[in-house]
């Protein structure tokens, strides 16, 4: 269905007086309030980019229930310093009701809390977006047979009256997201969600202050993108609030959740899908303001070149389809929040580029399905014991021009310590041998930096690695719904790459169909819901350990890691 933001005669035109409720019941803002409205096009435009603070406030059961402390101001000036210019704030709200129907009353305390949080971010003149999370699949799941969906609008509707209380008196840069991915996956279902973005303005507007101006982020079931794009029907037009839609955009799969040891992104194919996707959404909703309001890539999950690119090419993407971005962050993702550091400095800066239209160069990587190892233009990878020769990596200069490289302060000499030809920079033995020495250990060694004329600066880390040792080889099935920790001494980049599963009957353990995929997916397993890793070495999960199980056959589990090339990986089996 194709939605005009103009046929929906929802353009903001003229002053507004001070917002009151619909029913003459809700807030009045006292004069020292301050509101000057803004339309959904400016709103989503003064967000780009954005940051979540997430698995903070939408933790469950509260705040520092999950891997990070409760958030303090010094966050957002980190995420501010870092050029995001909004913050969406997930909030669970599950289990901070202290009565039960009719009235849902949710305890001060965390109102108040959530107030606190959200003035910490417009006092650093930052945009905010506030929302109810988690609660979508807790007490919301429009697919599980047992919600009582009468009961699910009655909450939702008293939940925004007192969080539209609470904040009714923010000014402009503050806005409301109805709720976050709630399931559904039927035409009904994208109905029950329309009706619910309905009933959450009707709560905004009835709690009166500054609410029937203020701009809100509507959804779709799941807040996906195609279902949005299937199911969304504009608002009630009795509602003035300006409006547009979020959604959110993890894809491939495969590749942003390390799922089936896709490592690789950025052929042509792998463009053209993430264009098709954005530019569908945008196809269907030809001037309504739009926002993915969640999206990344992991620098724990993924293969470092290969996420350089996805990020450039992304934020060009959504930027040609005129679509707003915010990142998602858990926490252990992209800022350390107790050292203020962020884990990738070189994607930010090339996020901070894109999002400017200003061109970067990038490293080159394999993109070939079919290949059988993975090469990488981020890494000098030397194993350890062999000669030391000349390395050529290849880039992507994109315009740009290669002003100089340094390790620290001292810049390399061109023509002695690396050549250019091209987009292709050769570094020479003699200088890698500075660095490579008879006693050099193993692991990352130096990260050379090269700097453009314009654009991100990229580095190229010197990495020297051997094939990581086991300290046992084998063992017995653990109890149902343990984990295995399978102890590794790391050798190199102290992470798995991928992880094979192969029954002794030689089928895969999980996921027969990946038989279809190139040499470096066939037979693997997905990280996270099947596989972890730890500094002690990795992780089977129970789920996976489950399959063995059933299957009742021992498995071998090839553990591979980067540099992906053949004989860099170890195994080991688990017995039945």
């Amino acid at each position: 269905m194709r939605v005009s933001y103009s046929s929906a005669a929802l353009l903001l035109n003229g002053a507004f007086a001070v917002a009151q409720s619909t029913n003459g019941t809700g807030v009045t803002c006292p004069t020292s309030s301050k509101f000057s409205p803004t339309t959904a096009s400016k709103f989503f435009a003064n967000i780009n980019p954005g940051w979540n603070v997430g698995n903070t406030l939408d933790a469950i059961e509260t705040e520092g229930s999950w891997n990070n402390p409760p958030v303090v101001g010094s966050t957002f000036d980190d995420a501010k310093k870092a050029g995001f210019k909004s913050i969406r704030i997930p909030i669970t709200w599950a289990y901070h009701f202290t009565s039960q129907s009719p009235d849902w009353k949710v305890d001060e305390k965390w109102l108040q809390r959530v107030s606190d949080v959200v003035d910490m971010v417009v006092q650093r003149d930052m945009w905010v977006v506030v929302n109810v999370h988690h609660d979508a699949t807790t007490w919301a799941d429009l697919t599980n047979a047992e919600t009582n969906v009468t009961a699910v609008e009655e909450r939702l509707g008293k939940l925004w009256k007192q969080i539209g209380t609470k904040l009714a008196c923010k000014g402009e840069k503050v806005a409301f997201e109805t709720i976050n991915e709630i399931p559904g996956t039927t035409p009904e279902h994208g109905k029950e969600v329309n009706r619910l973005n309905n009933i959450f303005l009707q709560a905004i507007n009835d709690a009166g202050g500054f609410n029937s101006q203020r701009v809100v982020t509507l959804v779709g079931a799941g807040e996906d993108g195609a279902k949005t794009s299937q199911w969304f029907e504009k608002p009630d037009a009795k509602f003035k609030n300006p409006w547009g839609i979020q959604y959110h955009y993890y894809s491939p799969y495969d590749f942003v959740f390390q799922a089936w040891g896709k490592t690789t992104w950025g052929s042509d194919a792998d463009k053209a899908s993430l264009e098709a996707d954005i530019a569908a959404v945008r196809g269907n909703f030809t001037d309504i303001p739009l926002m993915i309001g969640e999206w990344a890539v992991s620098p724990t999950a993924t293969e470092t070149a290969a996420r350089w690119r996805y990020f450039d090419f992304f934020i060009r993407t959504t930027s040609k389809y005129n679509t707003s971005t915010i990142l998602w962050d858990n926490g252990a993702d992209f800022l350390d929040r107790a050292t203020h550091l962020w884990r990738d400095p070189v994607v930010m800066d090339i996020y901070r580029n894109a999002v400017k239209g200003i061109a970067n160069a990038l490293p080159d990587s394999t993109t070939d399905g079919t290949a059988t190892k993975q090469e990488s233009s981020a890494y000098i990878y030397h194993k350890k014991n062999e000669t030391v020769a000349n390395v050529t990596l290849p880039f992507f200069f994109n315009g740009n021009k290669l002003s100089k490289i340094s390790l620290g302060s001292k810049q390399l000499a061109s023509g002695k310590d690396f050549t250019v030809s091209g987009e292709k920079i050769t570094f020479s033995a003699a200088y890698l041998r500075t660095i490579l020495t008879p006693t050099s250990p193993l692991g990352p060694l130096a990260n050379l930096t090269l700097a453009f004329n314009s654009g991100a600066a990229l580095t190229v880390n010197i990495l020297q690695y051997s094939i990581p040792t086991l300290s046992s080889t084998t063992s017995a099935l653990p109890a149902a719904g343990t984990d295995l920790l399978i102890p590794i001494t790391w050798a190199g980049q102290n992470r798995p790459a991928a992880v094979k599963a192969v029954k002794s009957d030689g089928t895969f353990l999980v996921d027969d169909w990946t038989q279809y995929l190139g040499p470096l997916q066939q037979a693997r397993m997905t990280y996270n819901s099947q596989w972890d890793w730890t500094t002690e070495g990795l992780l089977i999960k129970a789920a996976a350990l489950d399959v063995v199980r059933s299957g009742g056959k021992s498995t071998t589990f090839t553990i591979e890691f980067y540099p992906r090339e053949e004989g860099n990986s170890v195994e080991y089996v688990v017995t039945v």
